[in-house]
């Protein structure tokens, strides 16, 4: 009797590990290594927020349009991104990922943040076809985790994908191979580039994961 109890204790025992195990390794392939607690302060537009340090984070990867730029055709956009980006992470909690290159030109850090259950908040913004992925040297992970999500929006014409049902259908756009970014014909930085692509259509630039250059995003979407 007393040697059945032990090996139902010992059973008990292994089952419990296991279900450890499993948890750590299931929390373990939510979240990479070297990860930040960090509590955001407050937002300044879609991608980009005040952590209660005082530190600016860029989210890696992305661009939402211009906020603070009330010409900008994207603008309404811009506003939405907004939004949904204070509404998200706005004096929470979450795990910051710094990206390779840890920080961009204006000193403002570089990464991605995530909630407790491994989702991260670009992931969402871009979903929801309010930023543009967009590849930058040193944080390929990111740019490669994002576009499907991107493609996936931009097939549903959600969020500023939705203006491509009004897309001109006789201009041929001018991509750099480089840089991964695409400009309207008439932008004057096209002429610059070396190494070229062209695309017949804003879809296949999107499809193919470029993105529009700033330079001459009021070009590339000026049939609105």
């Amino acid at each position: 009797m007393k040697l059945n109890r032990s090996i139902f204790f010992l059973f008990l025992l292994l089952l419990f590990s296991l279900f450890i195990s499993v948890s750590c390794k299931k929390k373990s392939q939510f979240f990479p290594k070297n990860l930040i607690k960090v509590r955001v302060k407050k937002v300044l537009d879609g991608d980009t927020v005040i952590l209660e340090n005082g530190e600016r984070l860029r989210y890696v990867n992305i661009d939402t349009p211009e906020l603070h730029t009330p010409k900008n055709v994207l603008h309404i956009f811009a506003f939405y991104a907004y939004k949904l980006n204070k509404k998200l992470v706005e004096g929470k909690t979450f795990y910051l990922e710094l990206s390779m290159r840890k920080r961009d030109k204006y000193g403002r850090l570089l990464g991605e943040l995530y909630f407790e259950n491994g989702t991260s908040v670009s992931e969402i913004i871009v979903k929801e076809g309010l930023a543009f992925v967009c590849y930058y040297p040193g944080s390929s992970k990111y740019y490669k985790k994002y576009l499907p999500l991107q493609r996936k929006a931009l097939k549903e014409r959600k969020g500023i994908f939705s203006l491509l049902n009004k897309q001109p259908k006789n201009i041929v756009y001018i991509g750099n191979k480089k840089s991964k970014r695409f400009h309207h014909p008439a932008c004057p930085e096209a002429k610059k580039i070396k190494r070229k692509i062209y695309f017949k259509s804003l879809e296949e630039a999107f499809l193919k994961g470029y993105c529009p250059s700033r330079k001459c995003l009021d070009l590339i979407f000026s049939f609105l």
